[in-house]
């Protein structure tokens, strides 16, 4: 796989959000019309970026599971001073949103 595609309002905002989520930059040739997020350690797909006119209106009908380093709750107060919000929990699993509203999961 190459890249994960995000259609969003604001590339630069969200890229910046995903960048500090998965411990990568934003790369440095990224614009207003077009953003991406190589993954750290160039261990996934590249993450794109682009805007669109319309918003996000339903679930996604895919999304990211990430695994916490430590504590669960340690790296939920993380992602929510990125932006993201919690939207509920499954068990063990924390069901998140980013600052767009693109639905996420953490887990420990």
């Amino acid at each position: 796989m190459k890249s994960v595609t995000f259609d969003c309002s604001d590339p630069l905002r969200l890229a910046a959000f995903w960048a500090a989520a998965l411990g990568s930059n934003v790369d440095e040739d990224s614009t207003d019309r077009r953003a991406w997020v190589e993954p750290a350690g160039w261990g996934g797909p590249t993450l794109w970026f682009q805007p669109v006119p319309e918003p996000k209106t339903a679930k996604n009908r895919q999304h990211f599971d990430l695994r916490a380093v430590g504590p669960v709750e340690d790296e939920v107060d993380r992602l929510v001073a990125l932006g993201a919000t919690v939207t509920g929990a499954d068990g063990d699993v924390v069901v998140m949103a980013d600052p767009e509203g693109n639905e996420f999961c953490l887990e420990s």
